[in-house]
């Protein structure tokens, strides 16, 4: 339904719910995380690790995204959701690992002690392992009615995110880069295209391969992608800054005490809200030829940029 209501933010064309959509996906999502990782009685102790940390809560924005992304496209939640409960996974992985004291080295994430202060560093690093690997596993065993070289596409641009070219390259930069003053607006976005926004780009990118995309669906939202992924780590900076650790679930300041390069640093608070903002808007504006079907996307690309954690 069109909304007449001037106060309205002028992107939002549609009286689109966003909080019962994010709602009603999470509970999808939640149980089939349940159901895909269940516990191991003949292994019982790395697949209570390996729950503890995919089962911890969380947004689910990257599963969301790759559901209503392939929803748009004509697919449906089923034909996606294996790929978005691995997506899901390897999230979880690079979360436990970064937080090790060899990385990042923090006690809480999602409000909850870190997988490693529960369950000592050496488990923690094979729990991560174990859900980077069964991710894959999950796509090719459980993924139903799409015709297999969609899935291999699928499985071998996830695998590219999650490696040397994606999160991997980008941790390792992002490590080297820790504590030197002269990091350019350039190598920092080097470091969270690759860190961040390879994997939140491959949740959309899935998703549409998933439902048959065609060579330009797959550019635009790739476009769509990049923007909302780079955005998304600008507010995480921004957050690092402005939030408590009650409200970002996991240590506030950690990236001024590590003196880290941060948007913030580099642009100032202001004119990196402003430069989240415009990603956000160039994201969106590759939506326009999908139209109402968009609005899940449109409306998850503006939560980025208001969200508190």
């Amino acid at each position: 339904m069109v909304t007449t209501d001037e106060k309205r933010p002028p992107t939002t064309s549609l009286d689109f719910d966003l909080v019962a959509y994010l709602k009603a996906q999470k509970i999808k999502v939640e149980a089939a995380l349940d159901r895909a990782v269940p516990p191991s009685a003949e292994f019982p102790k790395i697949y209570e690790a390996m729950r503890y940390s995919l089962l911890a809560g969380g947004k689910r924005l990257r599963p969301i995204l790759c559901l209503a992304t392939c929803e748009m496209l004509g697919g449906t939640v089923d034909m996606a959701m294996p790929t978005a409960c691995a997506l899901e996974m390897i999230h979880t992985m690079s979360l436990i690992h970064d937080d090790l004291p060899a990385m990042d080295n923090d006690d809480y994430r999602r409000g909850k002690l870190t997988n490693h202060k529960v369950y000592g560093e050496d488990i923690a690093i094979l729990a991560g392992d174990g859900l980077l690997s069964y991710a894959f596993e999950h796509i090719a065993a459980q993924t139903s009615n799409v015709p297999p070289e969609n899935v291999l596409k699928v499985i071998a641009y996830l695998a590219k995110a999650s490696g040397g070219a994606g999160i991997v390259g980008g941790q390792v930069v992002d490590l080297e880069s820790e504590g030197k003053p002269d990091i350019s607006l350039e190598q920092l976005q080097f470091i969270h295209v690759h860190k961040t926004g390879a994997l939140l780009a491959a949740c959309v990118v899935c998703g549409a391969i998933l439902a048959g995309a065609t060579e330009e669906d797959v550019q635009k939202l790739t476009r769509y992608a990049q923007n909302i992924g780079l955005a998304f780590q600008v507010i995480d900076d921004i957050l690092d800054i402005t939030a408590t650790r009650e409200e970002l679930g996991k240590t506030a300041g950690k990236d001024v005490a590590a003196q880290k390069a941060t948007y913030p640093s580099l642009l100032g608070l202001e004119a990196s809200q402003n430069k989240a903002e415009q990603l956000i808007e160039e994201a969106i504006a590759q939506l326009r030829d999908y139209e109402t079907k968009a609005e899940p996307l449109r409306a998850l690309a503006r939560f980025i940029t208001s969200r508190k954690n």
